[in-house]
Order: C-alpha cells, then sequence, then structure tokens
C-alpha cells in the first residue's frame, strides 16, 4: 500500500481553555476524494485551518507527502502542493476572470511584485489561465469582469484559481454552499470529473449530505473537536454513533 498523501498525528488545537480539536488523526491517499462533515463548532474549520497552514496546532504534526509541515505558513505549504478555497468567494472583482487566474499563477511561480501591466499583456500567462479556465468550462467567461458573474460560476472561478497553483491535494470549504440544486449538481460532476482525470486529491467539508455521500470515497466525522468515525460512505450512513451525533435518526 501506497504511503498517506496527507497524515494528521493526534492533531489539538485550543484557543485559551476552549479545545477546539482533541487528538485528532487521519489520512488520506492520493486520489482519493474525502469528505469531513461534522455539525457547527464540531471542529472542521479549525482542522482545515490547521492542514492549510493559517494555524499551527497547540500540539499533533501533520504530514504531507511524508514531509513534516507541522505549523509552515500558509504560503509555503501552498508551495508544496496543498491548495484551499473558502466558504466565501475570494476573488478580485474588478478585475477579469482570465486576469484573477492570471494573478494566481503569477503568485504560483513566485514572481508577486512584477508589474501589473507586464501581466496584462504576457501573452503566455494569458494562454495558460486560460487553460485552467476551460478546464473548469468557464473559458467562456474569460474576458467578463468578476464581479458581475453568477454566485455559481464566481465559484467555479475561485476553484480555477485554486488550481492554479498547481495543486496535488484541494481542499474545498463548503463548495457548493448558497448554489442552486442545478449548481449544485454540475459542481459535484465537475469535481468527480477533475478526480478521475487530473492529478487531483479533493478533501471537501459539506453540510448537503446528498453532495458528500454523491461524491466522497470516504467521510470522517468530527464531533464536539474529535474525530467520531472514518469510513465509506454507506458505513456512516448507518454508523449509530453518527446518526445519534450529526445525521440524526431520519437519515437514510
Amino acid at each position: 500500500m501506497t504511503a498517506p498523501l496527507l497524515e494528521a498525528k493526534n492533531v489539538r488545537r485550543t484557543f485559551g481553555a476552549f479545545v477546539a480539536v482533541d487528538g485528532v488523526s487521519l489520512t488520506i491517499r492520493e486520489g482519493e476524494v474525502a469528505a469531513l462533515i461534522g455539525s457547527n463548532g464540531a471542529g472542521k474549520t479549525t482542522f482545515y485551518n490547521i492542514v492549510s497552514g493559517r494555524l499551527a496546532p497547540s500540539s499533533g504534526t501533520v504530514w504531507f507527502r511524508g514531509r513534516d509541515i507541522t505549523g509552515l505558513p500558509l504560503h509555503r505549504i501552498s508551495r508544496l502542493g496543498i491548495g484551499r478555497s473558502f466558504q466565501i468567494t475570494n476573488i478580485f472583482a474588478e478585475l477579469t476572470a482570465v486576469e484573477n487566474v492570471s494573478l494566481a499563477l503569477v503568485a504560483h511561480l513566485g514572481q508577486g511584485l512584477v508589474l501589473w501591466r507586464r501581466v496584462a499583456a504576457d501573452t503566455e500567462l494569458r494562454r495558460r489561465a486560460l487553460e485552467v479556465l476551460e478546464r473548469l468550462g468557464i473559458a467562456a467567461l474569460a474576458d467578463r469582469r468578476a464581479g458581475t458573474l453568477s454566485y455559481g460560476d464566481k465559484r467555479l472561478l475561485e476553484l480555477a484559481i485554486v488550481l492554479a497553483g498547481d495543486p496535488t491535494l484541494v481542499l474545498l470549504d463548503e463548495p457548493t454552499a448558497g448554489m442552486t440544486p442545478e449548481e449544485t449538481q454540475a459542481v459535484v460532476r465537475l469535481i468527480r470529473h477533475l478526480a478521475e482525470t487530473g492529478p487531483y486529491t479533493f478533501f471537501i467539508t459539506e453540510h448537503d449530505m446528498e453532495v458528500v455521500f454523491g461524491l466522497a470515497q470516504r467521510v470522517f466525522v468530527m464531533h464536539r473537536g474529535q474525530l467520531l468515525a472514518d469510513g465509506t460512505p454507506e458505513e456512516i450512513r448507518v454508523n449509530p454513533e453518527v446518526r445519534a451525533a450529526y445525521l440524526g435518526e431520519d437519515a437514510a
């Protein structure tokens, strides 16, 4: 069996006397689509922040591709191959879609201080940005100002910005939040397609159980800062502890 792509060992994070993450250990293997679920306050976002480098754990370790990344800053973790989207769209509304992705490419290449007029005039950069937009099916929106896009297309643009960083592990925080049922199904199909055809491993948080059970191959359940369960969607669906703590007795 291959080594885990991501491995968390006894990760704990406290804020004063409050324990947000309490000894969580989990592994994710390359090519998986994994989901992290739990009620509000379960510790999901704090754990996500630790993995992505926005927070350092109080104790425990996080390993990526066999390397200890515990406590490394976000930009260094991103360069190693972990990309993250956020529940609230994180785009430059006044720039076009292709300009947003171009900036992400510049940052990934370590050229964040170049003048914007040089970025705008770089045809090779635009070509690469268009390739990312095409991968997500929104190349036709390349020259639209990001602030004018529909909510669903803004979420796709944010995912394009994440993928421009050439990540191996993609953390998606509530990727379908606020979407219509049609937009939700389109995003589910897209993530499934990217996982099957691209070099991506997805680790998502999501409240929509239809999305989780329809997309994830493995599901982790957090409850009160601890990992309550880990298994396939079907195993999680029938787990009595999960049903009682999170899914509810009507989950079927």
